[in-house]
């Protein structure tokens, strides 16, 4: 018996399978750190990609607007790198009144004071004010073009009144843009409602179900990132810088420089650190989001969901980890589970009103038709047993369940980091 230390909320469970049916374990590979988090982020600014540095970019007297995420992004770190950045522009000349501080919240709600302080840290707290984007306050909003891809693009006015824009933010994996991070500090983050809404409907196929090219690790005929690149390009960026977090949590990697070439390599580094070739999909995938805070809910084990559902064949086994203290997290994720019989039905609500929330319920919902989906958790059975998944207390009885449907010669792959590792079969 082979196999790996699976986390579940604060626990571990140990997973094993008999060798002859183990076809190995997923993780994912952390490069050597590159020194302390300011060291990193100073070593990208002072090797921009594609550019030149950002203060050979700017002068004194110019006006500069720096995108930062909201606080349902905090994990990107924007504490830690803002300040280098803004020292980068007061070297160039740039004074403090000169720089407008833009939080991208997309569609997301207005911040507290202290959030905002949050997101500066202490340093900078005192220096600037952070301005919440509003998506529907037609004064904020500047129609600048409509993409090829019929997307009516509204931007933030003040992200198109200063001289210059800086995109920043972190860059992970995204289950429909392919990564997270670059051009999504335009679109979503400072666009307005319409805009974002009909972005985020090319996700679905024209002519019904999911647009599967809009997925995790994935950009090729990927027509919502492509979408969000010409939004991107009609704001004018003048530099980004992106950071890429370690399995610590900590900023492990850094890009700098143009917001296309930068950005590019920035997801080709989290390809290196979370992407895992597989020579073939399995019967059965026993995956772990990671522990707490990973699986804290079910709109955080979604990542893990899509992620495993790469590397099992349609119709097998998926065994999915997570205690989701917090329930389903989100109510339009247990609204689209528990209260819509079928994905017909689910994908007519999204596409009446598309939020990211329903088209995570509508995806878990695609996944509990399309597979032998089961839950380890310790959320109540019922609303999900409803919705197509198989729910157990521990693994012991999951597995039984699994080998009672489909027998025990199974080949398997485990996961023990599921949320961070991306399997993919060689193109």
């Amino acid at each position: 018996m082979n196999g790996c230390v699976l986390k579940f909320g604060k626990e571990n469970i140990e997973a094993r399978v008999p060798e002859e049916r183990l076809l190995g374990i997923l993780d994912s590979r952390q490069s050597k750190r590159a020194g302390t988090e300011e060291e990193i982020v100073r070593l990208a600014l002072a090797n921009p990609i594609g550019g030149p540095k950002l203060r050979d970019k700017v002068k004194k007297g110019e006006t500069v607007c720096i995108v930062i995420c909201d606080i349902t992004r905090s994990w990107q770190r924007t504490a830690v790198y803002l300040p280098f950045l803004v020292e980068e522009l007061n070297s160039a000349g740039v004074e403090d009144e000169d720089i407008v501080i833009l939080s991208g919240t997309g569609t997301h709600r207005e911040q507290t004071p202290q959030e905002h302080a949050a997101l500066l840290g202490p340093e900078l707290a005192g220096r600037f004010r952070v301005i919440d984007h509003k998506c529907e306050e037609p004064g904020d909003l500047v129609f600048v073009g409509t993409t090829s891809y019929g997307t009516p693009v509204e931007i933030n006015r003040r992200a198109l009144d200063c001289d210059h824009l800086i995109l920043t933010g972190g860059i992970v994996y995204h289950f429909m843009a392919g990564w997270g991070g670059g051009r999504k500090a335009v679109l979503p983050a400072i666009s307005g409602y319409k805009t974002v809404m009909a972005n985020h409907a090319l996700a679905l196929s024209p002519e019904g179900g999911r647009n599967m090219d809009c997925r995790s690790g994935n950009f090729e005929k990927n027509v919502l990132h492509l979408d969000m690149m010409e939004a991107a390009a009609m704001a004018k960026p003048s530099f980004l810088l992106n950071v890429i977090l370690d399995a610590s949590g900590l900023i492990g990697a850094a890009v700098a420089g143009d917001w296309r070439e930068a950005y590019f390599e920035g997801a080709r580094i989290v390809d290196r650190n979370d992407a895992v070739e597989i020579g073939e999909l399995s019967d059965l995938v026993v995956a772990s989001a990671g522990g707490f805070p990973k699986d804290i809910n079910l709109y955080q084990t979604s990542k893990t969901i899509f992620n495993a559902m790469e590397a099992v064949r349609p119709g097998g086994a998926l065994v999915v980890l997570s205690s989701c203290g917090e329930g389903f997290g989100d109510d339009e994720v247990r609204s689209m589970l528990t209260e819509f019989p079928d994905s017909p039905a689910r994908e007519e609500e999204l596409r009446r009103e598309f939020t990211i929330a329903k088209y995570v319920g509508y995806t878990i919902g695609f996944v509990t038709e399309n597979w032998d989906f089961h839950l380890v958790t310790d959320m109540d059975a019922a609303p999900l047993e409803k919705a197509g998944v198989t729910v157990s207390k521990n693994l012991d009885e999951a597995l039984a369940k699994v080998y009672a449907r489909h027998g025990h010669d199974l080949s398997t792959w485990l996961m023990p980091h599921g949320a961070n590792t991306l399997p993919k079969l060689p193109k």
